[in-house]
């Protein structure tokens, strides 16, 4: 009997299955060289335009100060004078807040969204 229970048993391996291949190592995506497009030209200068000064109203100079000053640095100013005077709304940070300097370099708007920021600016930037 003995013999009958072990044919009924599962019969063992004979071996292991041979182990698999390594994986080849992966070869490196090429990489291509993309021209970034920044304000610099390839000689290192910042470009012209975009550091141009540019002279300010006298309602934005209240805010900016009334020398010349690149379109960048009169909106970090406009910024750092929002930041400064808490003038971002509590529920939607998009949205600032005139005090009664900006509610005239905003055209009498009481809220302007940081979007339309630079539009309002240009419109008291001269060349």
């Amino acid at each position: 009997m003995a013999k009958a229970t072990a044919k009924n048993a599962a019969p063992k391996k004979a071996e292991a299955a041979p182990a698999k291949k390594a994986a080849a190592p992966k070869k490196a995506a090429a990489k291509t060289a993309t021209k970034k497009v920044s304000g610099k030209k390839d000689d290192g200068k910042a470009n012209a335009g975009l550091m141009a000064p540019l002279s300010v109203s006298n309602d934005l100079a209240k805010i900016v100060g009334k020398e010349p000053l690149p379109r960048t640095q009169i909106i970090k100013k406009m910024w750092d004078y929002i930041k400064e005077n808490n003038l971002q709304d509590a529920n939607n940070r998009r949205m600032i807040n005139a005090d009664d300097k900006l509610k005239v370099v905003f055209d009498g708007k009481d809220q302007v969204s940081m979007f339309e920021l630079a539009k309002v600016v240009n419109n008291h930037i001269k060349k």
